[in-house]
């Protein structure tokens, strides 16, 4: 049975797909919480920074729902794990090409957009299905191999300063960093609640620490 004593919370900051990723741990057999309450926040034993759309949009957001304080105590300071996903991961490097804004800061790190040559091959947003290359492993990834797939649905990607900073990297007419991770930070580009098993099992080993 899995451990529920932890305490999970999915932070709501009305950057969209929050319900799967909840009902993703359901199914799991996970006990979760979405929520904006930065009291709830703050007794979280695992965070969950999800999110798609607008860089400059979620960091606006986040802002405005008095989060980042909380967020930069627990991260930085109490060294509580947290995932981020797509939108999320972005949210954690200093800037992004997207609205020319200012991010969180906690990876040196760039959002760029893809500069594609070929765009009839390489269409963007990159959406479907593509393979990882683990360049760091980090332990809760020892299960991957070159044939696991995941989902991606994104036009922008982070650009790390520093190699030991990259968890994963993947092949998009170029290669791109794919995952990020740094001490208690960890950060996807693709979606693991949309990535059948391999996903699943990323996201329970994440939980499990």
């Amino acid at each position: 049975m899995p451990d529920n004593s932890k305490k999970i919370v999915i932070i709501d900051y009305g950057m969209g797909n929050l319900r799967s990723i909840f009902n993703k741990f359901r199914r799991m057999g996970f006990v979760s919480e979405i929520s904006s309450d930065p009291d709830i926040i703050k007794n979280a034993d695992k965070l969950i920074l999800p999110g798609v759309g607008h860089f400059a949009k979620g960091k606006e957001n986040l802002d405005e729902r008095g989060i980042i304080n909380i967020l930069n105590y627990k991260v930085l300071s109490e060294k509580t794990p947290i995932f981020g996903i797509c939108l999320g991961m972005q949210l954690f490097s200093e800037c992004s090409e997207e609205g020319d804004c200012k991010g969180l800061g906690w990876i040196k790190a760039k959002t760029v957009r893809f500069r594609i040559k070929d765009k009839t091959k390489y269409k963007i947003p990159h959406i479907g299905w593509n393979t990882v290359n683990i360049v760091n492993r980090v332990g809760i990834d020892d299960f991957l191999t070159d044939d696991d797939y995941f989902y991606f649905v994104h036009s922008y990607y982070v650009q790390c300063n520093d190699t030991a900073d990259v968890w994963m990297t993947s092949w998009y007419e170029s290669e791109f960093t794919s995952a990020i991770k740094k001490g208690n930070i960890f950060g996807t580009q693709f979606h693991p609640e949309k990535s059948h098993d391999a996903g699943f099992k990323l996201l329970k080993k994440f939980i499990e620490l």
